[in-house]
């Protein structure tokens, strides 16, 4: 078997972490994290990160690994990452990659794409904007200037919204036209496998997953968290909605469901990512684990 990457995407709450432990208990091999979320170590119960016992049944890398007051790009993570397959591939064939977190999959398995230099004033000013008019006026500049972008990238990151935003004002020419340069020579394959569901199905099992977040004690979580809201970390979907609850904006239950709606429209626009890669081959979430087994071996 030449040395893989088995790369495991779909919508947040379908089942991606228990495919990866069967697989990685199949392969007898480790599993990287590409959930973004997942790489800070103060955020557990609103990022689903996996259980003790799962990480026990599979040894697991980038999982809260890093502080939310720490700089942590996508660079970093695929420089990180890519060494970290290296090691595992010195005595294993394959390695498991698994997460929503579109760029930082992409970053893995085809590199970064180059973005021109623009006048730093035009990212001083989008943060103004961003402070006085809030995030909804930003998002609604980048559908009116790259409609392809707004609906594929993290449109509730202000990171990545302005990011996208300066490049639009910077050339002249939409974010999502810069998405096109050749991939980076892996020393690996990659055969990416994706998990879907009806969309009504996604939608519950995200609200049955929030309501078990919710009984597991975010409420508690993000408490302990309001002294560093500002952080870019924490302006997340499930941090941010119960930051207004606990500020007296919102109340208790609006609060939930708004998390449970941005939820859902995050799904939405990870689906709208991932099946624009004609690589990924796709199974419904009920799939029986051998019938992905015996794709793998079959593209391996």
């Amino acid at each position: 078997m030449t040395k893989t990457l088995i790369s495991i995407v779909g919508p947040t709450a379908i089942g991606k972490t228990a495919l990866s432990i069967k697989l990685a208990q199949h392969f007898k091999t480790e599993i990287i994290s590409a959930d973004s979320r997942q790489f800070f170590k103060e955020m557990n119960i609103g990022t689903a990160v996996p259980s003790t016992e799962e990480q026990q049944a599979a040894k697991h890398h980038f999982i809260q690994h890093i502080s939310i007051k720490d700089n942590y790009s996508v660079g970093d993570f695929e420089r990180d990452a890519i060494s970290k397959i290296s090691e595992i591939h010195k005595k294993n064939d394959v390695a498991i990659m698994v997460g929503g977190s579109g760029l930082y999959v992409k970053a893995v398995t085809k590199g970064l794409d180059n973005f021109p230099d623009v006048n730093g004033n035009i990212r001083l000013e989008l943060n103004e904007r961003l402070k006085n008019e809030g995030l909804e006026a930003l998002q609604k500049q980048l559908k009116d200037l790259d409609p392809i972008a707004y609906n594929s990238i993290a449109i509730d990151n202000p990171q990545r919204l302005i990011r996208a935003l300066e490049i639009c004002i910077g050339t002249g020419k939409p974010y999502s036209s810069f998405l096109t340069n050749p991939e980076k020579n892996r020393n690996f394959k990659t055969i990416s496998i994706g998990l879907d569901a009806e969309r009504s199905i996604i939608y519950d099992r995200i609200n049955q997953r929030v309501d078990i977040m919710v009984k597991n004690g975010l409420l508690e979580e993000v408490k302990a968290l309001l002294p560093y809201k500002h952080l870019n970390a924490l302006n997340t979907v499930g941090y941010k909605e119960l930051f207004k609850y606990i500020e007296g904006e919102w109340a208790l239950d609006f609060a939930i469901s708004e998390i449970k709606k941005n939820t859902r429209r995050f799904a939405k626009r990870q689906l709208t990512w991932f099946r624009k890669d004609q690589a990924i081959a796709w199974f419904d979430y009920t799939s029986d684990i051998n019938s992905i087994i015996k794709h793998i071996e079959n593209q391996s």
